[in-house]
């Protein structure tokens, strides 16, 4: 469902779709997950040193990056 605008002689659009913004809102909650992992009380445990940074590399390698290349080609099909 991309919007489109109207300028003089061309037409954009915007691309960053709904499924886009699913997975976007699936990465900014992973952060969220992470950092609070981080914060946990044993500060030389698994969680805070090991579990939490790999949850926040997945988050900021992996989900946020895929949301903003994920598209659709111009017939509507997903393309990845």
């Amino acid at each position: 469902m991309a919007k489109e605008r109207k300028t003089p002689g061309r037409t954009q659009s915007f691309t960053f779709g709904r499924t886009n913004l699913y997975i976007l809102g699936v990465g900014l909650v992973l952060l969220v997950i992470g950092y609070i992992l981080m914060a946990q009380p044993p500060v030389n445990g698994f969680v805070s040193l090991t579990l939490s940074p790999i949850v926040l590399g997945i988050a900021y390698l992996v989900v946020i990056p895929y949301s903003i290349l994920y598209g659709q080609d111009k017939d509507g099909k997903k393309q990845a």
